[in-house]
């Protein structure tokens, strides 16, 4: 069996995880993830996914705050792993650690690279209006997600996916490919390709100012933005003068409006429809005034929004 130390932290990474450990081929002798964080008002330590799975299989857990020159990392390196394996581990390994596997250490990445390399490229994926999307298997390099491509495997982007349902869908993708893959890189039939620098795109993660919707843009991309940053972080806006979290929308594809970007198209008791850049439509479905909880608009216009009116300006900078 080969020796598999393995790296990740967000849901994403645990079917991978669970796939290794199902393997008879592999041994994961230990789990790297990021530190227990705070969460909520309440600031509570939350453990990350891999390391609730994790132990709940009894596998040694190590959380550096910063891998690099860390006791934890010397720990790994004294392992002697065949692999070293990370999905959204959230950390830049170190040239010693990355040698430190006595066959390789490789990435599973959530997108087509060179396209979307950072950490954000399912988000990106989504929010630019890609129509498919997928995962690549690559070598580490002391470089962002630039090491040569050793497989990859594409998937169509929906109509209602949002990020949680394409990170659950390139999990189980990317466990296919990376269990095809190891064992070519093993016996060395692998055929790594170099990527095309001239094509890189790279997708940081998100900032709190790319939160907020652009009612100038299309419907189109103000449903994408929507779905790329649901469940985390979400998407905002001012409407009514309120800072509003939108949830969920829906594009209106058969009817176009003259009136300007943020203006009511038409209300009533159960529906909103919002005037969006050249001449577009788009539903609001399900929002989150700020202090409130999560309510379909129906329940909206039935209380806080009783007062809007068609051919209002509702949706403002602030």
């Amino acid at each position: 069996m080969k020796k598999i130390v393995f790296m990740g932290t967000p849901s994403f990474a645990v079917p991978i995880l669970k796939d290794l450990l199902n393997s008879e081929s592999y041994d994961v002798i230990a789990v790297v993830t990021q530190p227990d964080r705070p969460f909520g008002r309440k600031r509570v330590l939350k453990a990350s996914p891999v390391k609730l799975f994790a132990k709940e299989a009894n596998i040694d857990v190590f959380q550096p705050e910063k891998i690099s020159g860390s006791e934890e990392m010397q720990n790994i390196i004294n392992l002697h792993p065949d692999f070293i394996i990370t999905a959204a581990f959230g950390q830049f390994l170190p040239t010693k650690l990355l040698n430190a596997a006595k066959i390789a250490a490789v990435n599973v990445h959530g997108s087509l690279l060179p396209k979307y390399r950072g950490g954000a490229p399912v988000q990106y994926s989504i929010m630019n209006g890609d129509d498919k999307t997928g995962v690549s298997i690559m070598y580490m390099v002391k470089k962002m997600d630039a090491g040569d491509i050793l497989s990859q495997a594409s998937i169509k982007i929906g109509e209602q996916d949002d990020t949680a349902s394409m990170f659950d869908k390139l999990s189980v993708l990317g466990s296919k490919l990376l269990l095809e893959t190891l064992p070519k890189i093993a016996d060395g039939t692998v055929k790594p390709v170099a990527q095309d620098e001239s094509k890189v795109v790279f997708s940081p993660n998100i900032k709190r100012s790319e939160e907020k919707l652009d009612f100038t843009k299309t419907a189109f991309l103000v449903d994408r933005k929507v779905r790329a940053l649901r469940p985390d972080p979400s998407a905002f806006t001012f409407l009514k003068g309120k800072r509003t979290k939108i949830w969920k929308t829906k594009i209106i594809n058969d009817e176009k409006t003259d009136l300007e970007p943020g203006k009511v198209v038409a209300k009533t008791k159960k529906s909103l429809k919002i005037a969006c850049g050249g001449g577009t439509i788009i539903e609001i479905l399900e929002l989150q005034p700020a202090g409130k909880p999560k309510q379909n608009i129906k329940a909206y216009l039935n209380g806080a929004g009783q007062s809007i009116k068609e051919k209002e300006q509702v949706i403002t900078n602030e």
